[in-house]
């Protein structure tokens, strides 16, 4: 491990290249192939492709395929929610963020390798990888984001953040278009059927997000401070995490800038993990093979938010974080009433490239200002981060609670995404109550 300077170049690149090699899973386990391959499973249709089942057997019941998928989500992320600030705070006080973070990783990418084995007749294995696997890309990020204060200085923060998400968002599409040049000509391959591939793309991903989280963790320190972990370590974790909150609900700026972030994440996050079930039931293909286009339209968000993720950063620097994360906002709203509406590809394909502008930039943005507004002095950064990542993990719990009620009791996500609409408008509200925090260098 070598040792760098906080503000180090090198120091940033290692931290961002984390989201290039974790960012496979949220691509193509999340988006992209997983979702496609799930509802090939799981759809039972006619010789002419028209949908007669989308009924799901777990545990004796009869779910809704998107609703049992939707309800698996949240309750990772649910764990996520408790797990993150219990571990959070051992982590920053015997200074061992490092080893958490690859735990989570490794956890993370040997689930997505189990994927390879999912089926309807072992279907409670591949739910468990699942599962498992969201549970340690997740947890992993609670580390991962908070080193940002660590490594760079906060003039440097706004660029290292969104240069994280740029690299992930190439990396991901790297590997996609690799994945998806397998699918649709596996014989070049010496595959004999179209499933091979598409199950050795979760192999791959494990594979990809092992390997170059190496880089990462060569360079990035272990923590902050040294101590053994005790019992009595474990029980100040819970004793730390109550000064932070303390510390949280007097500084008026943090508070008010976590209740909007709470608020409009919840519908950020769940459009993102909805937006490649709702092509597959909303949408009419026709001729045109549903696998392809819609891995199209992934790459056409992914490659569209590297550019939505600079541009956001530099506006932010010229009329501030704050009025910029409002118009993004807003701009959420107007993709929400459009998205509503679309019922054909190119409709979609006109909602992905927008989603994919704003996808990026929120994203960023939203990791960087808090990243900013946290008290100069603060050492124990995992644990501050750890309420802004519960904030978005309970958030997309009940986003995905929603989106599952509302797909089980109605058999569309239409009426969810108007929904969605509320959140967007009451973190703008909220948003404009954040008081303008102090300029730091």
């Amino acid at each position: 491990m070598k040792h760098l300077p906080k503000g180090s170049k090198k120091l940033i690149h290692a931290w961002a290249f984390y989201d290039w090699a974790n960012s496979v899973y949220s691509l193509v386990i999340s988006s992209a192939i997983f979702p496609i391959f799930y509802g090939a499973l799981t759809i039972v249709t006619d010789s002419e492709g028209n949908k007669l089942s989308d009924t799901v057997t777990f545990l004796g019941i009869g779910f809704n395929n998107d609703t049992l998928i939707s309800y698996v989500t949240a309750a990772a992320f649910l764990v996520v929610s408790f797990l993150s600030p219990f571990l959070s705070g051992i982590a920053d006080y015997i200074g061992n963020k490092k080893n958490f973070l690859k735990f989570f990783c490794y956890l993370g990418a040997f689930s997505c390798i189990g994927l390879y084995w999912f089926s309807l007749d072992f279907l409670w294995f591949g739910l468990l990888c699942y599962f498992l696997a969201l549970i340690g890309f997740w947890a992993s990020l609670v580390f991962y984001n908070s080193y940002l204060p660590d490594i760079a200085f906060p003039a440097q923060q706004d660029k290292a953040s969104a240069k994280g998400f740029s690299l992930g968002y190439i990396g991901s599409v790297i590997l996609l278009i690799l994945c998806l040049v397998m699918i649709l000509k596996y014989d070049w391959f010496g595959f004999e059927n179209k499933g091979f591939p598409t199950r050795f793309s979760f192999v791959l991903t494990g594979i990809w997000w092992i390997g170059f989280s190496q880089y990462t963790y060569y360079y990035l320190p272990k923590g902050n401070k040294k101590a053994k972990l005790t019992n009595d370590v474990l029980f100040n974790g819970f004793r730390e995490l109550r000064t932070i909150w303390k510390s949280i609900k007097q500084n008026k700026t943090l508070k008010r800038y976590l209740l909007a972030f709470f608020v409009y994440s919840i519908a950020v996050q769940t459009i993102m993990l909805i937006a490649t079930y709702f092509g597959i039931e909303e949408l009419e293909w026709g001729d045109q093979d549903p696998t392809t286009g819609l891995i199209v339209s992934i790459l056409l968000i992914q490659l569209v938010a590297v550019v939505g993720a600079t541009l956001t950063s530099r506006l932010a620097i010229k009329y501030g974080d704050v009025k910029i994360l409002i118009f993004i906002n807003l701009i959420w709203i107007a993709i929400c009433g459009y998205a509503y509406f679309i019922t054909t590809p190119v409709q979609f394909y006109v909602a992905a490239a927008s989603v994919g502008l704003v996808m990026g930039g929120i994203q960023s943005l939203s990791r960087s200002t808090y990243s900013k507004m946290l008290p100069e002095n603060a050492v124990d950064t995992a644990s501050y981060f750890s309420f802004y990542d519960v904030s978005e993990k309970i958030g997309i719990v009940i986003g995905m609670s929603l989106y599952g009620f509302v797909a089980q009791e109605t058999g569309s996500v239409r009426n969810a995404i108007l929904f969605l609409v509320v959140f967007f408008i009451a973190g703008v509200i909220l948003l404009m109550r954040v008081p303008k925090p102090a300029i730091r260098e």
